[in-house]
């Protein structure tokens, strides 16, 4: 009969603290720019860094309901958004490029 092999235990090697790396953020997102007055009425403010533009605009359409109900992608603008994005209904990825109008560093 073939006899086990013992296994040797291996103590644990106390691990180094992990550096906590802290995310840096671009200068595009840091970047604050004056909005139009027609933007100021949804946002709410006169200077944010565009992502938080985009941000609260989503929460105004959201809010408002102003997402297309058959095809979510599409946004209907209403009387105040018209203003920004024109009359016409917009592609959500176009909307951020019809931000550009209103927004001035």
């Amino acid at each position: 009969m073939a006899k086990a092999k013992k296994k040797t235990v291996r103590k644990a090697k106390p691990k180094a603290k992990a550096k906590t790396k802290t995310k840096r953020k671009s200068g595009l997102t840091q970047m604050t720019y004056s909005v139009s007055a027609e933007l100021q009425e949804i946002v709410g403010a006169k200077r944010l860094t565009r992502p938080e533009i985009v941000k609260k605009l989503w929460h105004y359409i959201k809010a408002k309901k102003c997402q297309d109900t058959k095809n979510k992608r599409m946004i209907v603008p209403d009387a105040k958004l018209s203003e920004v994005l024109g009359k016409r209904p917009v592609d959500m990825l176009k909307m951020a490029g019809l931000l550009n109008k209103h927004i001035s560093k």
